[in-house]
Parts: structure tokens; sequence; C-alpha cells
């Protein structure tokens, strides 16, 4: 006797969704073979392994070089996790939220646009999506989404089952603990968990941490103490991993000829290269002079000063001097090219120095650049084109030295081809055997000398350190936090890229700056303390700027009222040899 219509129905159902989950099953155990056979996206060795671990880890942690396809990456793990697992809610956070919306970018520009019928599979999985910045997000067929949401206290509404946090380190501890962290409060609830027997199958939610590495005395880096800890414990679904740069171009990721042209820069900086590309945390010893925490935490001017080549092209001037401050230039002078000289380079930095309720200077550094292998009158240009551009008050200048040719220089009138005007001398306010080599009377002095020696120096670094502690020091903010500032900015997006390299500029010297700062060899002669660089590296920077905040203090101190002389006034007195006990009785 034949099947009814009705069983055949059923029968065919039946097999059907065995067969759903028999290959669900499948490909929640092999994402890999799921990108390649459903998505058709081919993956190297390391992404299939990467991939396979996001999909069985509760916590994960990838500490990855530039250029290793991070962001591509992960965005391919959430498409697989929403697609196999219905109604999964993914929130992916970052400290700058358009930085998020590259994960959503690279699902709509690469997956549903490049791997031919793979991504008709995705077309038919997708019923919206948004790459807005306001409304970033990501819908699936199934009921699951992908939404890019702010890393501030704003976001607390929110609620997911999976977190990614891009850059985590970037992000503020706080906010991931007490924002992000609270978005995972309810579980993915499948049909199957209402029935009593599938208890056991509950899922958890997910955290993945994702950054290129930092300093080791960052919270970051005690997270992936911690992420290391738990990866060996064997009850734990931990995973953390780091991959260097190495590996990119192996895989064809990332060019070997690009990274040994930027690897024989002259301004190639060893530290932050560890970082980036080596996945290395690096961090200062712990006795170290100068600690990070101090001076990152000092990391708060978003609006730079920018090189005048921008304020030229673009027909603006640089900001005015107001009436309580005293805008320092100051230089460290190196005129052989680093490229002999490993040591060698000219900085310039700009401090803002702002008088404060009780006379003394705060010190906010708003711009800062090298020059490297000019000559004696090239740099002398340099120096007096931004001392009057910049609408300068004083000049802070290294004379030992090169830098006694670059004052002669700048003791007299030079006449700027770039600008067509002729540039008054200037003459020195703190020396006099300095002064009367200017022969010009009526010359500016403005120029603070400095015949660094040993007491000097340890007291400019006594004084800077200080400063970072008790927050008479101010410093740009880190390049990605300037980002959102940046873009801000009228016109930025359509500068040139040249152009948006310098506008970026300031930033950039700022980290290395730090990085400088922070791996300086400290030791003790004496009464003094001696600063030197470690080999191959610099710390012209860190004089630059430690002789900035150290005469912007010495301005404070001469603008104070006089203070009484205790001595003299106790030597007017008539004091007279006092009676002994003995005699008194």
């Amino acid at each position: 006797m034949g099947k009814s219509l009705q069983a055949v129905v059923e029968e065919k159902t039946s097999r059907l969704l065995e067969g759903v989950a028999y290959w669900g099953a499948f490909y929640r155990a092999n994402p890999q073979r799921f990108a390649v056979e459903y998505l058709n996206i081919h993956l190297k060795c390391f992404q299939k392994i990467l991939i396979y671990m996001m999909m069985c880890s509760t916590n994960f942690m990838y500490i990855a070089s530039r250029g290793s396809g991070k962001t591509w990456l992960t965005s391919l793990y959430c498409v697989i996790r929403c697609i196999l697992y219905p109604g999964t809610k993914i929130c992916i956070a970052s400290s700058v939220k358009e930085q998020a919306v590259e994960c959503i970018q690279k699902i709509e520009e690469d997956f549903l646009k490049l791997h031919g019928w793979g991504s008709a599979n995705l077309q038919n999985e997708i019923s919206y999506i948004s790459t807005s910045v306001n409304n970033s997000i990501c819908e699936f067929k199934n009921g699951s989404w992908i939404k890019v949401v702010v890393s501030k206290d704003s976001a607390r509404h929110n609620r997911a089952n999976i977190i990614v946090v891009d850059e985590f380190r970037m992000v503020d501890l706080n906010i991931i603990n007490t924002v992000l962290r609270k978005f995972l409060t309810a579980e993915r609830q499948p049909g199957y968990l209402k029935n009593p027997k599938y208890a056991h199958l509950r899922e958890r939610n997910c955290e993945m941490y994702l950054s290129s590495a930092w300093f080791k005395s960052h919270w970051s880096f005690r997270k992936l103490q911690s992420y290391f800890i738990n990866m060996l414990n064997p009850t734990k679904r931990y995973f953390m991993c780091g991959l260097p740069y190495q590996l990119a171009i192996k895989e064809g990721l990332l060019s070997r000829e690009q990274v040994e042209d930027e690897m024989s820069e002259e301004d190639f900086d060893e530290i932050s290269w560890g970082m980036e590309m080596d996945a290395l945390f690096y961090g200062e010893s712990n006795s170290s002079f100068f600690k990070y925490d101090a001076i990152n935490a000092r990391r708060k001017i978003k609006k730079a000063f920018y090189p005048l080549e921008i304020y030229k092209s673009h027909n603006l001037r640089p900001p005015d001097i107001m009436p309580n401050e005293r805008r320092i230039l100051s230089v460290d002078v190196a005129l052989m090219s680093s490229k002999r000289n490993k040591n060698d380079n000219t900085a310039i930095f700009i401090n803002n120095a702002v008088a404060s309720d009780n006379g003394n200077y705060i010190s906010n550094f708003v711009y800062g650049e090298t020059n490297d292998g000019k000559t004696t009158n090239e740099l002398g240009l340099i120096i007096m084109r931004e001392f009057y551009q910049y609408n300068c008050t004083d000049l802070v200048l290294d004379t030992n030295g090169v830098g006694m040719g670059i004052y002669d220089f700048l003791i007299m009138p030079q006449y700027d081809p770039d600008y067509g005007v002729t540039y008054e001398p200037l003459n020195c306010c703190n020396n006099e055997v300095m002064a009367d080599r200017c022969k010009y009377k009526n010359a500016k002095k403005v120029i603070w000398s400095i015949k660094a020696n040993a007491d000097f120096n340890s007291r400019c670094a006594t004084a800077f350190r200080t400063g970072f502690q008790n927050g008479t020091i101010n410093l740009l903010i880190n390049e990605f936090e300037s980002e959102e500032y940046i873009h801000s900015i009228r016109g930025f997006s359509k500068m040139s890229k040249h152009e948006q390299a310098l506008i970026k500029m300031p930033y950039a010297q700022t980290t290395m700056l730090i990085n400088e700062t922070i791996n300086l060899n400290i030791s003790v002669q004496g009464n003094n303390i001696k600063v030197d660089e470690k080999s191959g590296m610099l710390k012209d920077r860190y004089s630059s700027c430690s002789y900035s905040h150290y005469i912007a203090q010495e301005i404070g101190r001469q603008s104070q009222p006089a203070k009484y002389d205790t001595e003299n006034i106790i030597s007017k007195f008539i004091i007279r040899r006092g009676t002994s006990l003995g005699q008194i009785i």
C-alpha cells in the first residue's frame, strides 16, 4: 500500500531537517569549510585556524600586525556566526566609530561583491545593510544582526550575544567593564531550549578583543596576561595569540619590498614598529625614571598646530597668541644626517605655555617636527620662519656645538624667499656674552641660550618628570583618538594624501616623543641624574621639550613677585648672647 501525500511530505521534511541539522552541526564545527564551500571565500592557513578558534572560544584575543587583515577576518567571522546561529546579536565597538564601521563595509564591499556564487548565497542571507556612520548595521533574514555601537556611556541600552572590541587598547577600560561587557546579559534563545532535556545546550555569550600591541604598563597588557593564563586552563575556553608581520609577508598579504623600504627610512621608529608590526608589547623597566602611565595620562590636547605648508596652501594663519600665553619654539640641533648618525635629528616643538592663577605656566605641546641633514643656513631659516609665522614669543635653542652656527644665523636679518619677507634679527635674553655677539641693538631679546651641563640636564629631567606627575604638561592625543577630530576638520576629506599626512604628523611626533622619553637610560652621577639614549635610539625630541618646559617654568619664576630674603631680614636684627642657665641659678 503506497504512502499518503501527507506522509511523503512529512518524510521529506524530516529528511530535510535532518540534513540541515547534520550540515549545520558540521559547519559550526568547521567554520573555515563553511567560508569556502558556502561563501566561496578561500582562506590562508592561519586564517582558518583563527576562524576556528573564534567560533569555539568564549573569550578571544588577537594581537595582530598591521597588514594582516584583522578587520577583514573579523567581519568574515561575524557573517559566519550570524548565518550558522540564527538570532545572533553582535555589537562591534572601537574607540573611533568610523573604525568599527569598517567591519560592515568589508561585508558590503568585499563579501557581497567579490566572490561569485558565494556572494549570491550571502545576498540571500542578508535582508538589510547600511554603512552609515550613524546607523551602521547588517541584518540577516534569520533574525541575526551585526551592529556598530559607540564606546561611550550612551551605549548602555544595547544588548548582544557577542561583543567585538576593535583596537581595544584605545577604549577606556571602565567603558569596557561597565558598558560593553554589560551588553551580554541574555544568551541566544534558540527554540530547542524550550524543551527541558536540552537545557545543557545553553550557549555562552562571547567576548572578542582585537588590537595591535601597545605598552606593557597599559591595562591591555594585563588583560592579555590574564587571557594567556586562562587559555592554559583546560576548563575554560579562552584563546589569545599574536602574529607578527613576517606571517603577513609569507602569506602574500604584505609586500616585503614595502616593509624593507619603511625600515630603511631615516625616521624609522623601532619602538612603534615593534608594537605595530612585531605584535610585541613594549615596556620600560621597573627602574625607569619616566613612566609611560604618567606621561600618557597627559595626552589631552585635541587641536594641534599644523605644518606651515598647510596654512599657506589653504590661505590660513596659525592661531593668534592669547594675552596670558608665551608661545615657545624649542630646538635641539643636529646637522648630520641620521643615515650616518642614528642619534642625530633636529627636533622642533611648539609649547603654548599658559599662565595659571598662581603665576606658574602650564606647558601645552601643540606641534612637533624633525629635520634631518639640513645645512646651518637651511635649518636657521626654518627656525626663523617658524618663530615668526607661528607668532612665537620665545625661542629655546641648544647653543652648544653646532647650535652656535644656528645662533649666529638668527642674530642677523634673513630673507625668506618662500614668504617674500625679511625677518628681523633675534637676540639672546639670558646670557650677556651671547647677547654681545648680536650687532643689532634693536634685535628682539627672545632667545634662551641653553649651554647644557650635567647640573642643568639633571634639573631639566627632574622638572620634566614632575611636570607629568603634577599636571603642568599637556600633550596631543594619540593618533587613533585624533582620527575623529581630524576628520571633522572642514575640507579634510578633499585634501591630498600628502596634506592629510601633514595634518596627522604632530600627533605621531608626540607618540615618538613619549617613546624616546620612556626609553632613556637614567643613571646617577654624584648629585645629578644623567640621561642618555640607548644604542640606536634618539633623545632629540625629549631634549627639545624638556628644555622648553624648564624655560616655561623659569618664565613663571621670573614673573612672580619678589619674595622676602629671610637671611637678609634676620641679619638686620640685633641678637645678644643669652645668659646661661647656670648664671640664672
